[in-house]
């Protein structure tokens, strides 16, 4: 995102944009892609309270809160766009904020890798996970990409109810 420092995330967060909500896709590919076509729409702020739950020393990937979501909405699949967009708005909008920090830090990208989007990019990230116990690994030369080494041993479990 840019000119961060000129928005109001926690703004943001609160605008659900007519969300939950729903919808049918017809595309065959994004069908076939995604295993449906029931696409769900979270709102921000429920991206924001997944987040919150992930205790220290643990982590989520957004992929796992999109799975989370679909399945206790019914849902084929929760849109990932707007999942990556809500993901870093909570992150900024915690930032933001003197109290009720949402610690987004432990919420990571596919694979396990660190969110160069979230507030101080991935270093500030990458410092904030080994305060916490998990070693981070680099990969590539050129581009330069930061994961949490072994991450799926410390995935928080989503429990549907």
């Amino acid at each position: 995102m840019a000119n961060e420092d000129k928005k109001d995330f926690n703004a943001m967060l609160h605008d659900s944009k007519d969300m939950p909500k729903f919808k049918i896709i017809t595309d065959e590919p994004s069908i076939k892609k995604y295993g449906g076509n029931r696409m769900y729409f979270a709102p921000p702020i429920d991206y924001d309270a997944i987040m919150k739950m992930i205790p220290r020393g643990k982590v989520i990937t957004v992929g796992k809160i999109r799975e989370y979501f679909a399945i206790k909405s019914g849902a084929d699949f929760t849109e990932p766009i707007t999942a990556g967009i809500f993901v870093s708005i909570a992150a900024w909008a915690s930032h933001q904020r003197v109290d009720d920090k949402t610690p987004f830090w432990r919420t990571l990208k596919a694979n396990g890798e660190l969110n160069e989007k979230y507030p101080g990019g991935a270093m500030a990230q990458k410092e904030k996970l080994e305060k916490e116990g998990h070693t981070i690994i680099q990969k590539g030369r050129k581009n330069i990409r930061y994961f949490v080494k072994d991450y799926k041993c410390a995935l928080f479990e989503l429990r549907i109810d």
